[in-house]
């Protein structure tokens, strides 16, 4: 039996595909390439006085063809982030814990998330992407109540699992988070669809048709091996508000600091 048991953890181990770590890294890589973009070298297209205009020729055309490019290739990290966000609510052993980690790092970026996006120590105008992500948290742990309650009728579950939907659109618009609303219903999309992949993908696809190029994040969720990978568990926890303050720090050596990102 022992030795069963050992051949198919040797044949999980071998599933191919791609582990959740390397979707994570897949997106960290796609996050720093859109901050870099809309840090440095829309503070770059700004300083140069170019910024209304974004000339496609000329002296700054390829700067801006950088800043677009680099922008476009960003828009693969949210989803993926969503889409690990669901896998961790699936499978951690601890909820609670998981829930005071994103609180925790929603107040220590928000510092260095406000340095790079709005050039001020704190304003509370633009919220990074945690709170999204600590919204479609809660909201998870929300639905998982209904889902649990058997005695419940049909109707009921499904009426508070929309009004769990429209709470957490609710709060992420007030705050004006990260993606706001529209985070929040790609988030549920994908823990909606959970036991389908090939729905889920879906789901998740049509949560983003308002922004195309994020819809190229959904080849590699695609194929995702359900391995956990490389323990990754807290570097993108802290490699998120250390890139935004070394990108802020960047700029200020740069010394195009007082410009604004786009």
């Amino acid at each position: 039996m022992m030795a069963q048991e050992r051949n198919f953890c040797m044949e999980a181990e071998k599933k191919p595909g791609i582990s959740g770590s390397t979707l994570k890294m897949i997106a960290m890589t796609a996050m720093l390439v859109d901050h870099i973009g809309a840090g440095v070298v829309g503070r770059m297209i700004m300083s140069s006085g170019f910024a209304s205009a974004f000339p496609w020729s000329g002296e700054y055309s390829s700067l801006v063809n950088i800043y677009w490019i680099m922008r476009v290739v960003g828009r693969l990290a949210f989803p993926i982030f969503c889409f690990l966000l669901v896998e961790g609510f699936l499978h951690t052993a601890n909820v609670k814990k998981y829930v005071a980690r994103l609180c925790l790092f929603c107040l220590v970026s928000e510092i260095p998330f406000d340095l790079l996006f709005n050039g001020a120590f704190l304003e509370f105008g633009y919220q990074n992407v945690f709170f999204t992500l600590l919204i479609g948290l809660l909201c998870m742990c929300v639905c998982r109540y209904i889902e649990r309650q058997a005695e419940w009728r049909p109707l009921v579950r499904a009426l508070c699992g929309i009004a769990a939907l429209l709470a957490g659109i609710a709060a992420a618009e007030f705050m004006r988070t990260d993606y706001a609303g529209y985070g929040i219903v790609s988030i549920l999309a994908l823990y909606a669809f959970r036991k389908r992949k090939a729905a889920q993908i879906a789901a998740g696809c049509c949560t983003f048709l308002w922004e195309l190029p994020a819809l190229l994040a959904f080849l590699p969720i695609g194929f995702y091996n359900g391995r956990r990978g490389w323990r990754l568990k807290y570097f993108f926890y802290f490699f998120y508000p250390a890139h935004l303050l070394l990108l802020y720090l960047i700029c200020a050596l740069l010394g195009i600091s007082g410009f604004a990102a786009m």
